[in-house]
């Protein structure tokens, strides 16, 4: 059995896995759908045993993992890229890009890793069914690995979701169930039907698990870096539960050791849905009023980790920022351009981030920045063709390809 306890973040209770499965039993009483939850519980482990066990020539990430190995699912998780970009850099003024590219995991998101560790708790309950809300990638993410682990899910998702999600869900045998609203009313109606039917809600925050699955990508970052902790991880941010795993994983890798300090989180979040960078600024939370941006997976009137993502920043002496739809695209074409990266615009909007933090000199000269990519972006075409026009399509003759010619010409590009 894996030696940790659930440690509720509002009143520091601590309690045996098989005692709690969702909140706090009492801090999340003052929960109701519509506001952030109350009473998110992480997993707190054996910081003593994990250092004498731990070898950095040869790690064993079980130690760090809430789930035993035997309950994995047969999912072809792996480690994803992590590289440095000059030229990313050099577009953005900034000397030391690194881009995590998460968008190649197995179904196209870092949402893998969540649905992951949550399916891999479902087999070890012995739950069928795993039920959640999801704008799209979390939906995704489950319905392939509840394939892969012959387990039933049960998605409702905004009507709205990009088709490509919307596809690989069916495609994958998942019941979903569109709804006419807004995230927030499916993460309400997923709850509402775990309460009624039964089954394991893999719900962003509500269940524990999805923040220890989400902490894997600052694991790996921490491995692929040498060892070390980056200066700065600059996060797309929705529901605040990536910028809480990102966090968790470096409070667990100093507490067992690992690393002396926290990098620095940066919270990347789009204008109109900016509930979590409000919060961070101001200190006084309020909804997102109309939370509709291009960036489809970070697009939430109600961010269900509100309160832990905000003290992720802080503790990690960070900051927030925000940037308009039409900076979104502009990044996205450059990460693409500059770097071979295609990502979905929830994404790239990290990749925004980085003009304002240069602009706002909130980096130092020597600063590492890692650029978390969270999503591919075949995840949502139509919103990448807004920023692109098709070229006119030429005659299969001599004289279409010296039309060809003289277009790159044009472009100051020799034939």
């Amino acid at each position: 059995m894996v030696p940790f306890v659930y440690r509720c973040t509002v009143c520091g209770g601590r309690f045996e896995r098989d005692r709690v499965r969702y909140l706090c039993p009492e801090c999340g009483k003052a929960y109701h759908p519509g506001m952030p939850l109350s009473g998110v519980l992480t997993a707190e482990f054996d910081h003593e045993r994990i250092r004498r066990k731990f070898r950095r020539a040869k790690p064993d990430w079980n130690l760090f993992c809430a789930v035993e190995p035997e309950f994995h699912p047969p999912y072809a998780m792996a480690p994803t890229p992590f590289a440095r970009s000059a030229a990313l850099g050099e577009a953005f003024g900034v000397p030391d890009v690194w881009i995590k590219n998460d968008g190649l995991n197995p179904s196209g998101s870092l949402k893998d890793r969540a649905s992951f560790l949550v399916v891999a708790e479902a087999i070890r309950l012995g739950e069928r069914t795993i039920v959640t809300a999801s704008t799209g990638n979390a939906a995704s993410s489950l319905a392939a690995v509840c394939a892969a682990a012959g387990r039933r899910a049960v998605i409702f998702v905004p009507k709205s979701a990009p088709k490509a999600k919307l596809a690989q869900m069916l495609l994958h045998g998942a019941q979903v169930v569109p709804v006419d609203g807004t995230y927030d009313d499916a993460f309400r109606l997923s709850l509402d039907y775990t309460a009624r039917y039964g089954g394991l809600n893999r719900n962003t925050a509500y269940h524990p698990l999805t923040i220890e699955g989400k902490k894997t990508v600052g694991l790996e970052i921490w491995q692929q870096n040498g060892g070390r902790a980056p200066s700065v991880v600059v996060v797309p941010t929705g529901d605040g539960v990536i910028l809480a795993g990102v966090h968790k994983a470096f409070l667990d890798l100093r507490d067992a050791g690992l690393i002396e300090r926290l990098p620095r989180l940066v919270c990347a979040q789009a204008e109109r849905s900016s509930a979590i960078h409000d919060y961070i600024v101001t200190g006084h939370y309020r909804d997102a009023v109309s939370p509709s941006t291009v960036a489809d997976s970070i697009s939430v009137s109600v961010p269900s980790n509100a309160h832990l993502a905000r003290a992720a920043v802080l503790q990690s002496h960070g900051c927030s920022v925000t940037v308009s739809d039409e900076e979104i695209l502009a990044a996205q074409r450059t990460l693409a351009a500059a770097s071979g990266v295609f990502a979905e615009p929830a994404a790239a909007a990290a990749v925004a981030a980085l003009a304002r933090l240069r602009d706002g000199r909130l980096l130092a000269a020597d600063d590492q920045v890692v650029v978390l990519v969270t999503g591919h972006g075949l995840k949502d075409v139509d919103a990448a063709l807004r920023g692109v026009e098709m070229p006119a399509a030429i005659p299969p003759t001599a004289r279409g390809l010296d039309s060809v010619a003289e277009r790159l010409a044009e472009k100051g590009v020799p034939a």
